[in-house]
């Protein structure tokens, strides 16, 4: 086992958090039981005190064909799945471009773009505690119960890699935000939009310090400088309020938060 000195306000995606030492795990080491895993901090939101972190190192970083299975280890870029499967033509991984993170983060929350997600073609998932068929996994819009770490996966492998399909979807980031963020605030409620309700209460590009939503994508919190976590949740928190006062619905953060 080693340590990886981690400046959070340099690595993670919305550039906040503090310098930590993080756990880095390779196969054959025993996994900590009091250790939360952060793959690549790309939907993560580090305050000033987290809990002992861990993340997974290169031995989880790889992607193999046995038969008609796509196997890939959870420490995988996503950038890597992509260039892997246009260059031996696998369909199906066309929605991770310019999705940031590894395999581990999307399977962690069921990461995709509009109707395609990564559970889409998923067989199973490798955990410290075993093999796991997606059947037996809890998982829906946004979010799956994974029974332990994600180190593994395997997917059904389709044949027919769709260059446009890949550039349609490109495309519908092209709304996103340039400025570091956390990726999407909230998760759309069923049948509307996060963003829509956001704006309607008044928050679209609403600002407290060095954080705002953003006045491109009201669901897009970033970081305009020199952010911190302290401002980051004052947002939330209100975004929250508006929106259950005035529509009464409950918005279901998409970022996850970690702090003692």
């Amino acid at each position: 086992m080693r340590f990886r000195r981690i400046d959070f306000s340099r690595f993670s995606s919305i550039k906040i958090g503090p310098t930590v030492d993080v756990l880095v795990l390779e196969k054959g080491d025993a996994l900590p039981l009091d250790r939360l895993p952060i793959g690549h901090a790309n939907n993560l939101l580090v305050g000033p005190n987290p809990p002992p972190l861990m993340m997974l190192g290169r031995d989880f970083d790889y992607l193999k064909i046995e038969g008609e299975r796509l196997i890939i280890g959870a420490a995988t870029p996503t950038g890597k799945i992509l260039s892997f499967c246009r260059r031996h033509d696998i369909g199906g991984f066309e929605f991770v471009a310019k999705l940031p993170g590894t395999l581990g983060g999307m399977l962690a929350m069921n990461a995709g773009v509009k109707a395609h997600e990564t559970f889409d073609r998923l067989i199973d998932i490798t955990t410290e505690r075993g093999v796991f068929p997606k059947e037996a996994i809890p998982h829906g819009y946004r979010y799956a119960e994974l029974p332990g770490i994600a180190l593994e996966a395997s997917f059904a492998i389709e044949r027919g890699y769709d260059p446009v399909l890949a550039g349609e979807l490109l495309k519908l980031r092209a709304n996103q935000p340039g400025e570091p963020s956390a990726g999407s605030a909230f998760k759309n409620p069923p049948g509307d939009f996060a963003g829509r309700l956001i704006e309607a209460v008044g928050l679209k590009g609403h600002r407290i310090g060095d954080m705002a939503f953003s006045g491109m994508h009201a669901n897009f919190l970033v970081n305009l400088g020199r952010g911190g976590f302290g401002e980051a949740i004052a947002l939330i928190d209100l975004a929250q309020e508006r929106v259950r006062d005035a529509f009464g619905i409950e918005l279901q953060s998409e970022i996850k938060i970690i702090d003692r």
